[in-house]
């Protein structure tokens, strides 16, 4: 039984308000189903062509996701951490490093990120433009990489969910 408390029904109607639900309702299941895990298994990748699948190189990439889309797209600040590393032979060092990091303290950074964030969303309009160009060039509104980042973090709670069964059997949340 999860004790991580979540709800995907807003307090009101409007539509930031339904964004930053759906988005914290998916960030709270993504800790939810960390509950429990042994810090061996936190880092062991069940998959056997996935070996950066693990529960926490997810969690790391979700945070460092959320940098990324909030922090560097949107308010045009700097790439830090261990996304700035990244090249084309290591796309993904935020979750081949995670396996060094306990999963407690990955929890933590990505719940403290996710309260700035919330602060962030509140302070802005959400028809406001990100100052950084996505691939094409396109300078996306702050609702399209929330919408973004409700699409990202639920997909990625879908490989928390096989990792996690496939570790010691849990399923749901």
């Amino acid at each position: 039984m999860t004790t991580t408390e979540r709800t995907d029904t807003p307090p009101s109607w409007d539509e930031r308000t339904q964004l930053s639900t759906f988005l914290d309702y998916a960030r709270a299941t993504a800790r939810a189903k960390c509950e429990g895990v042994s810090a061996e298994d936190a880092r062991k990748a069940p998959l056997p062509n996935s070996p950066l699948m693990t529960m926490s190189g997810v969690i790391s990439h979700l945070r460092w996701v959320e940098h990324w889309w909030l922090d560097v797209v949107f308010l045009g600040g700097e790439l830090q951490g261990p996304l700035a590393e990244a090249t084309d032979e290591d796309p993904d060092p935020e979750m081949r490093t995670a396996v060094d990091v306990p999963l407690p303290r990955l929890l933590a950074e990505y719940e403290e990120q996710n309260a700035r964030h919330r602060r962030l969303v509140s302070e802005h309009d959400l028809d406001a433009k990100a100052e950084r160009p996505i691939r094409d060039g396109l300078h996306v509104d702050l609702r399209w990489i929330l919408l973004h980042l409700v699409e990202e973090t639920s997909r990625h709670n879908g490989h928390l969910d096989i990792v996690r069964e496939l570790l010691d059997g849990s399923t749901g949340v």
